[in-house]
């Protein structure tokens, strides 16, 4: 068990890797939609490439980053009933929606969306609207997110079963950690505060 808890550990900092830095995309997105606007306002101009990108950006900040999101504990559960009933059998409720709904699901998208990305990259399959961008780069956000997905998948179950022999806590609490905003509003206050000094 302890080698798989360090599997587990291996998936969870490279989720937390990926969310970490795909979340500036939503950054990337709000300049890219800014600029648009302003462009199209001032000049009378603008790109079909300036609206895709966005899309492609929030697919892959929404694809790439659902395993960080399952890593946060942060998917949306319709869990009426669950507080209902011990740690324990909501632990194996949790194992089996794992292993009966998450990975079947997760391999259908991987095994569906694959050919089609590899058809795009082949063909350089582009937008069929006027100076839109070339599409195999968002098809290959689909098996990608949804690996990662699915190996975050992985390591929720490991946790689960060692929760399960006593091995570690419950898997399912969420940490109270700060969120960026926090994090941010935190360091200008030190370095405002180190300024007067």
């Amino acid at each position: 068990m302890k080698a798989l808890l360090k599997l587990s550990g291996v998936i969870d900092r490279l989720n937390e890797f990926v969310g970490k830095w795909v979340a500036w995309l939503i950054l990337a997105a709000v300049v890219v939609s800014a600029t648009n606007a302003v462009i199209r306002k001032i000049f009378s101009m603008s790109s079909n490439a300036f609206l895709e990108i966005q899309w492609y950006f929030f697919s892959a900040v929404f694809l790439l980053c659902a395993g960080y999101t399952m890593l946060r504990n942060e998917h949306v559960k319709i869990d009426v009933f669950l507080h209902m009933y011990s740690k324990r059998k909501q632990i194996w409720i949790d194992i089996i929606g794992i292993v009966f709904f998450l990975f079947p699901f997760v391999v259908a998208v991987v095994v569906l969306s694959w050919p089609l990305f590899v058809e795009a990259l082949k063909s350089g399959e582009m937008s069929q609207n006027a100076g839109g961008l070339i599409r195999w780069p968002v098809f290959m956000l689909l098996p990608v997110g949804f690996t990662l997905l699915g190996i975050q998948g992985i390591s929720e179950l490991i946790k689960r079963f060692a929760f399960l022999k006593g091995l570690i806590e419950d898997p399912t609490r969420k940490k109270l950690q700060k969120t960026a905003e926090q994090e941010l509003a935190e360091a200008i206050l030190a370095r405002a505060q180190g300024e007067q000094k």
